[in-house]
């Protein structure tokens, strides 16, 4: 008797002990800072300078700070804007590649002090911290570390200037929720006066882990970002999207044997996807333009992102469990425009429409394990109580755990929302999700892989059950999992298709059949009163086309395209050439003029001349790279445009470079300085940022801006 007492006991112990242990934490985990950062889920990035007034996407370094003189310059107006669409937080770019400092800084002459904005007392810096203090916002900061202004770049002594900018930024505007480094560093610049190239060795110049340590001690809780981390990683793409599968845990990787990963070394499909199992917590950032471009450029504005696609972007970004940066940029009165600010309105009524109700509230949970029996502190309950790290967790050496929820009726949904306790890791590796049909059959209507901080499963149509089922697929431990929720998205029409052909006859397609296509020729929004698109039309002269669908209750996204003028007299000259160069005019992205082909390796310049069959008044040249799944090979970095009234004797029209092209291979736009008058043009790539040859989707000319 006194034996089964005693094993009685000891069995009470155990059972208590096992009862209240957590689970050990798995892998590497977050940081305060990184904790923080992940609850925020997205950010803009703030796009403002020089280039603002010079239709520049990279400055040289020579431009006159006295450009910078908006007449209206507002932070609350674009920190409202971006709180408007949902976003938790901005980053200033203080200071970007071509030196010019947004604050008035002791460390150059090249700052805003020397504008006449505001009488030349004027601190941009501050005022975006007073606005976010304002609305609740936080506040991160970029300061370029290539500065193609400074004398000093490339040498021992600009990294004493670069670090003092961090601690006068870091002291005077914090607290920062990130400091914000990219990998743009080193190249042709005017340095003050040199006018030369100065290559650095990232890996070494910088000395990354000191001045990083400016950071650590003056701004503990700021997550660093680069390429390769420390704290949060580029996701390898300018286009805002993480892989389907994305891991926050990552191990950067190095180009070369023996040298350190740093800022401007990713592989593109590591950041993307991250590490299983990685070596370090380095969750992704995916940024995106709101416009195409970062800077504001009025070419574009008609090309805002709609709130449709910000959506896209949300849940291929923050459902992913990334985070989504995306890029504003103020107009030359410091204001962001009027489309910028409806769109992010827009975007962000659709997420609290979206996210308002958890369909799964009320529910009745049944679990097949609960850890250690103890559903007081370990029991599904916690998946429906809006807090992320309270948890179900199941036993050790339960790995696949099943979880029937009963609904309080039936529901029709579209989304649903899984979430981990990543104070203990990223542990899941694959959920299922299923429904019971009206036979009582189990039904899988959803997979994922990747949980993390947050996963967004988007079906393709809306369901409709009172059971659901949630099947843990893969899980190298017990489950900690935080949240489930099931939302309905609204219904809304996708944008048509707008395609030109070589004819310069305009299409107009869509899967609406009951609901017509209303589109308009003059960059404005098409609303009920617009044109109803019936049939192809001509668009010789080009123009700028928006479509949508329209019906009563029910607007549909909006397609927008800009063509040049119209190709169809438009003849390459030489056409012998096995790499097709006519298919750089033929009006179809699908194709494209490549000399990848290692027969047709050859020394630059690669070149194309194209007779438009009468002469035009140009305003501009467009670039569009190529637009399959090798998008990044043969991206061309350098560029001539030259024309001519003979096709024989050439006179240079612009040339330059397609600065970023390689993170955003959008279409590029050539502005002239003055609208010429020509019947032949000639694009020149002079240089090849990836690959041994060039490839070109699309060359245009615009007679209209």
């Amino acid at each position: 008797m006194k034996n089964l007492f005693l094993l009685l006991c000891l069995l009470s112990v155990y059972l208590f002990s096992n009862a209240q242990t957590a689970p050990e934490p798995y892998g590497p985990l977050p940081s305060r800072g990184q904790l923080q950062w992940h609850e925020m889920e997205m950010y803009c990035l703030i796009h403002f300078g020089a280039n603002t007034y010079l239709d520049h996407e990279w400055g040289y370094g020579d431009e006159d700070s006295k450009l910078v003189n908006p007449t209206q310059f507002d932070a609350k107006q674009i920190v409202g804007a971006a709180k408007a669409g949902g976003f938790k937080g901005i980053i200033v770019v203080a200071k970007h590649h071509d030196g010019l400092c947004l604050w008035p800084t002791k460390t150059t002459d090249h700052n805003i002090s020397q504008s006449p904005w505001r009488n030349g007392k004027g601190d941009m810096i501050k005022e975006y911290q007073l606005a976010c203090d304002a609305l609740g916002l936080k506040l991160g900061i970029y300061c370029s570390p290539w500065d193609r202004n400074n004398a000093n770049y490339g040498k021992p002594e600009y990294l004493v200037i670069y670090r003092n900018q961090l601690k006068e930024l870091y002291a005077n505007y914090g607290p920062l929720f990130t400091s914000w480094h990219d990998g743009a560093n080193g190249g042709n610049g005017y340095y003050g006066g040199a006018r030369e190239v100065r290559n650095i060795d990232r890996t070494t110049y910088y000395d990354w882990e000191n001045t990083w340590a400016i950071t650590r001690k003056m701004q503990p809780n700021a997550v660093l970002f680069g390429d390769v981390g420390p704290d949060t990683r580029w996701v390898g793409n300018e286009m805002g999207h993480a892989g389907e599968t994305c891991w926050a845990t990552y191990t950067p990787v190095a180009p070369d044997e023996g040298r350190k990963p740093a800022n401007g070394y990713v592989k593109s499909e590591l950041g993307t996807e991250g590490t299983r199992n990685g070596k370090y917590w380095i969750p992704a950032e995916c940024d995106v333009p709101l416009r195409p471009g970062w800077f504001y450029h009025a070419a574009q504005d008609p090309q805002v992102k709609t709130s449709a696609e910000l959506l896209d972007l949300y849940f291929q970004s923050v459902g992913r469990g990334a985070a989504l940066d995306l890029g504003l940029s103020p107009d030359k009165r410091g204001l962001l425009p009027d489309a910028d600010v409806a769109s992010l309105k827009r975007f962000g009524n659709l997420l609290k429409e979206i996210f308002a109700v958890n369909l799964a509230q009320g529910a009745e949970l049944k679990a097949s394990n609960v850890r250690g029996n103890n559903r007081a502190t370990y029991g599904p309950q916690f998946l429906l109580d809006k807090d992320r790290y309270s948890y179900w967790a199941t036993d050790d050496q339960i790995t696949k755990p099943e979880l029937i929820l009963t609904l309080s009726g039936q529901k029709t949904f579209n989304i649903i929302q899984l979430r981990e306790n990543i104070k203990l890791g990223q542990r899941i590796e694959g959920v299922a999700i299923d429904i019971m049909d009206a036979k009582g059959t189990w039904k899988e209507i959803g997979t994922a892989t990747s949980i993390g901080s947050n996963r967004l499963i988007r079906l393709n149509k809306n369901v409709t059950a009172k059971k659901v089922r949630l099947r843990i697929t893969g899980s190298p431990v017990c489950i900690a999992l935080s949240d489930f929720g099931l939302f309905k998205e609204p219904e809304h029409l996708r944008a048509p298709e707008i395609v030109r052909a070589k004819s310069g006859i305009v299409t107009i397609t869509s899967a609406y059949r009951k609901s017509p296509v209303h589109y308009t020729l003059d960059g404005s929004e098409p609303v009920l009163s617009s044109p109803v698109y019936t049939k192809p039309f001509l668009l010789a002269k080009g123009g700028t086309i928006k479509a949508r669908n329209l019906s009563a209750g029910l607007w549909g996204d909006i397609e927008t395209k800009i063509f040049g003028i119209g190709k169809m007299d438009w003849k390459v000259l030489g056409t012998s050439d096995a790499s097709h160069p006519e298919y750089a005019i033929d009006e179809n992205e699908k194709t494209n003029w490549n000399t990848l082909s290692p027969e047709l390796i050859k020394n630059l310049p690669y070149e194309v001349a194209v007779d438009m069959g009468k002469e035009e008044r140009i305003k501009a040249f467009t670039y569009l790279p190529r637009q399959d799944d090798h998008i990044d090979e043969g991206l061309i970095g350098q560029y001539l445009v030259s024309i001519s009234d003979d096709g024989v004797n050439w006179r240079e029209a612009r040339r330059g470079d397609f600065h970023n092209i390689e993170a955003n291979p959008v279409q590029q736009l050539i502005i002239l300085e003055q609208p010429v008058k020509a019947r032949y043009f000639k694009f020149s790539a002079l240089k090849i940022n990836n690959g041994k040859g060039i490839s070109v989707a699309e060359l245009g000319v615009v007679t209209v801006l």
